[in-house]
Formats: C-alpha cells, structure tokens, sequence
C-alpha cells in the first residue's frame, strides 16, 4: 500500500470500542494545513469524543503521513512501520476520553506513536536496546564531527580546522535540492541512531517547534539541542562527501 491511504486505518479499526461509534456527520470546521489553535483543538477533541467520523478522518489527513515517516525511522519494513501507525490511531480512539489537554493533541498523539514504535523496534530486533533510543547508549558520548578534521596537539594551531567544512553557496540552488541530493539527506537520516532521528525528523523535516519536540520525546532543551546537533553533523557530512565524490572527475 502506499501514498496517504497507507496511514488511513483498515477496517479492522472497526473493532475498536469507540472505532464502533463513529458516524458520518458534516466534517468539522477546521482548515486543513494550517496548525490548530487553542480552539480549533479543542473543537476537534469534542468531536472526537462525540465519535464523529469526520473529525477522526481530519486527524488522520493531519498528520498521519507524518506519524508514517517516523515510525519508518524505528522499523525500516513498511507494512510494520504502517502496523505501528495503526495501532497508533487504536489507542488515540480508545484514549482521547482520557486525554487532559497537558499537552497538544499533536504532541500526545506522536507520544503514543514514538512509544510504541520502539517498543515494536525492540520486538522486531531491528533497532538498538532501550539504552539506545532513550539517547543513553554509547552514542551519547560521541562526537558530531571527525575527530581527523581538526589539527592535533602536536601543531601549532592545535584544535583548529584541518579540512574545513566545504561550501556549498556557490552550488546551484537546483543541485542542492535535487531529488538525488534529498535522497542522500534521507538515506543519511536512515543511518541515524533513532533518537537523533526522531528529533531531526520532527525539527527539520515536519517543522516542529523545540518546545513541541522535547514534549513528544519527553527530552530536556538541552539534550533535543545534542541530539538536533550531532544529527546535522552527521547528515551534512554525508552529503558534502556524495557532493565531493559527484564533483570529482
């Protein structure tokens, strides 16, 4: 399955207590593609609670396509990562009547997501222990950028860069956003340990606020800015040596 029915729940959903409840009324009043306020949340919790289809078919048009990318950075298979997102949605249906606003909706329903996507990572043994996903593993103590990149003790500018990061404004703005170029960037994000992912993802590919993603992943503002760090460092390098190797003869 692919494209945006691919987050859409099956009909197995239909099982589901409050999933048995949902009727066709008239959508809901909010404008798609714009994030919620204060009210507009508070409207679409209602309608979810009163088990009105339309207002669960917005969520999922919200952000189920989202909830999809970054279960895949926890199971690489598809149909698993698509299982995660469906038992996603399950427990928002089966939960929202306990939902108590502390949060965002959008921040409570990525909490939900992310949980389970490491739990289910961890089962399929396609991911790091626990230690690693909480940003506890070995990773934690590495550094963002080679270490042969800089100038040793031993010279007199010690500490300082040996091979400087490469410059990319004189590159074509075409080259840089190219498919292949966006290619190199999400097979980079793949290599990730999955807490720098998680956190790059939310920043720089969905747009998230740092206040939103240290909510969702339950991180201080200070390990999001580590771990938000060490992941550009990380992604860029990649792509400066698929740009280096491409300008090479």
């Amino acid at each position: 399955m692919t494209g945006p029915a691919a987050v859409r729940p099956r009909r197995r959903l239909q099982r589901a207590p409050r999933a048995q409840r949902l009727r066709c009324v008239p959508p809901v009043a909010i404008p798609a593609g714009r994030r919620p306020d204060d009210d507009d949340e508070r409207a679409l919790v209602a309608a979810l609670r009163r088990g009105e289809e339309a207002a669960f078919v917005e969520l999922v048009d919200r952000y189920g396509a989202a909830l999809l990318r970054l279960s895949r950075r926890f199971v690489r298979d598809r149909a698993v990562a698509e299982e995660v997102v469906q038992e996603t949605w399950l427990a928002v249906l089966d939960g929202i009547d306990r939902f108590e606003g502390r949060s965002s909706l959008k921040t409570w329903i990525f909490q939900i997501l992310s949980n389970r996507a490491k739990t289910r990572a961890v089962r399929e043994r396609r991911s790091a222990p626990f230690s690693a996903l909480a940003g506890d593993g070995p990773e934690a103590d590495e550094g963002s950028v080679d270490p042969e990149r800089f100038r040793d003790e031993r010279h007199r500018w010690a500490g300082h860069w040996a091979a400087a990061p490469s410059d990319w404004t004189a590159l074509p703005e075409e080259r840089l956003l190219g498919s292949e170029t966006l290619a190199q960037v999400n097979a980079a994000i793949d290599t990730l340990p999955p807490r720098q992912a998680e956190v790059i993802v939310l920043r720089d590919v969905e747009g998230w606020s740092p206040e939103e993603v240290c909510a969702a992943l339950e991180i201080s503002d200070g390990n999001q800015r580590i771990l938000l760090h060490r992941a550009r460092s990380k992604v860029r390098a990649a792509v400066e040596r698929y740009l280096t190797e491409e300008a090479t003869p």
